[in-house]
């Protein structure tokens, strides 16, 4: 069997390709994805290096969207991204196509269901984004993250699956961070791209930060700002005035994570839906900075959920500054576990994707008999 994955979200599929190749299943991928992510950067994306690295095909797809797109050049690629799902799925005669959301699997679902090849869309938010909404008339099956977007959809193709988080998270593989100074320690991280924002902020304050935190911190990288050089060179000035540890990182691959999530104390992050759900998982305390231009406020939505479970503290992007992130460090340290309990690994999800990829395979051999 072959199928296309793509989308916006890797992040939720990289724990199905790890639950398909640790089970050795008969499953062929293809990646329809972005090798560069934000306009200006020409740094590769971290969803091309962690594809790739994993010996799949990744094909490097044009597609445009209509949302808070301005620039007549982007809107182009809308029709572009259309027409170049078609031959590539004409090419490659995937008998599945996995979308996991975002407008990058717009084309290649629409294009799939007029080629006849059975389809699934993966929801990983609280609330239904445009592209996702759209995508659900055509998918066969939509798989949801949480039963509460059970609401979205039409009923009859919806199946609960809830969301795939990666088995590294919960296996602790290296000592890349040591910290041995008895300070908490510090997780900043923003998703696979970084957030040049909450850098900057960052290295306006990270003086009187590493004076009381250890902080592992995962910037990104994008060749226009070039966060990781700035923020070196502003340690580099201070690094003998601090007692805490400082690791940076452009990102923090799977072989490292593990270690980060045991030893993090506090968590300062975006919103993403990921995000969010692992820290919820590990019960850690942290700091939220919803992306504000996101649709339906959907990174917003998922950071109230950790405050309601007390665990989290928002602060707008507007209210990044060093005494706010300091003051909520403070409270935020309050709430650090005595004795954090350790997670149990769950690949429910990964298993329910498949077996729905199993399901319209074998109906669509059925209807070629």
């Amino acid at each position: 069997m072959k199928i296309v994955i793509t989308g916006g979200h890797h992040s939720s599929a990289l724990p199905l390709i790890e639950y398909i190749r640790e089970k050795g299943l008969n499953i062929d991928i293809v990646w329809f994805g972005h090798a560069h992510s934000m306009r200006g950067n020409k740094n590769p994306t971290l969803e091309y290096k962690q594809i790739t690295s994993r010996n799949i095909p990744f094909i490097d797809l044009k597609a445009g969207k209509f949302y808070k797109t301005f620039s007549p050049v982007r809107l182009a690629k809308i029709p572009f991204g259309f027409i170049q799902s078609f031959f590539l799925l004409l090419r490659y005669k995937p008998d599945v196509v996995l979308s996991f959301g975002g407008y990058l699997a717009v084309p290649v679902v629409s294009v799939a269901k007029i080629l006849g090849i059975p389809t699934i869309t993966h929801e990983q938010t609280l609330v239904i984004g445009y592209a996702n909404k759209f995508i659900s008339r055509f998918a066969d099956k939509i798989l949801i993250s949480h039963e509460e977007s059970r609401k979205y959809f039409p009923p009859d193709k919806v199946v609960y699956s809830g969301l795939p988080l990666r088995k590294s998270l919960f296996t602790v593989k290296t000592n890349s961070f040591k910290v041995d100074n008895g300070l908490p320690v510090l997780y900043i991280t923003a998703g696979k791209t970084g957030s040049h924002k909450i850098n900057q902020a960052i290295q306006k304050c990270l003086l009187p930060l590493l004076k009381n935190y250890n902080i592992i911190h995962q910037c990104g990288s994008h060749s226009q700002y070039e966060d990781f050089d700035s923020l070196n060179k502003a340690f580099a000035d201070i690094s003998n005035l601090v007692c805490g540890e400082y690791y940076l990182r452009k990102f923090v691959y799977d072989n490292e994570i593990g270690e980060v999530f045991t030893k993090a104390d506090i968590f300062l992050s975006r919103g993403g839906a990921h995000t969010t759900c692992e820290i919820k998982t590990f019960g850690k305390p942290c700091i939220l900075v919803p992306i504000p231009w996101v649709s339906h406020d959907e990174q917003n939505i998922n950071a109230q959920i950790l405050v309601d479970l007390g665990l989290a503290k928002i602060l707008t992007e507007d209210e990044l500054t060093c005494e706010n992130v300091i003051a909520s460090l403070e409270k935020a340290k309050k709430k650090i576990p005595l004795k954090p309990e350790s997670p149990v690994y769950n690949n429910k999800p990964q298993k329910v994707m498949v077996s729905q990829i199993r399901s319209l395979y074998e109906k669509k051999k059925a209807k070629k008999v």
